[in-house]
């Protein structure tokens, strides 16, 4: 049995190298290198006037928004999601997401039929330096 509780888990920090509001917390709970088969998660949170920075995933998401209100862009259409909201992100759309509220939002993020994930950001993020995110690359201790 594979257990994670999103409230002890430590999550670290990414910067725009360019835009100083590209800012985030996250982690990678449950990925292949943690033993799952056939998804992947990430859990991330933005603080007010924040956004997570537009990707693309190799993989359909499903985002549910945990806590506060995000305003979550898929390609050309934009809609708010609060607290209880989930969004479908279709396989390598182009989408981002930002902290339209007075709160931290907190953000988990499912992948559905892979267990490794290939995000590519516009831009890159410190302090990677790179704008690619592949979660083969975690060790099953991260």
């Amino acid at each position: 049995m594979i257990t994670v509780n999103i409230n002890e888990i430590e999550l670290n920090e990414f910067i725009g190298k360019e835009d100083k509001n590209q800012h985030c917390k996250a982690t990678f709970p449950l990925i292949g290198a943690h033993g799952s088969k056939q998804l992947a998660t990430v859990y991330f949170e933005l603080e007010p006037g924040d956004n997570l920075g537009k990707h693309t995933d190799s993989a359909e998401e499903l985002l549910i928004v945990l806590e506060g209100k995000v305003e979550v862009t898929i390609g050309s259409e934009t809609r708010t999601a609060k607290s209880g909201g989930l969004v479908l992100v279709p396989e390598m759309a182009p989408h981002d997401l930002k902290n339209t509220g007075t709160n931290t939002a907190k953000i988990l993020g499912v992948f559905g039929g892979a267990n490794n994930i290939v995000a590519t950001f516009d831009k890159a993020m410190l302090p990677t330096e790179s704008n690619i995110v592949d979660t083969s690359l975690f060790l099953a201790d991260n």
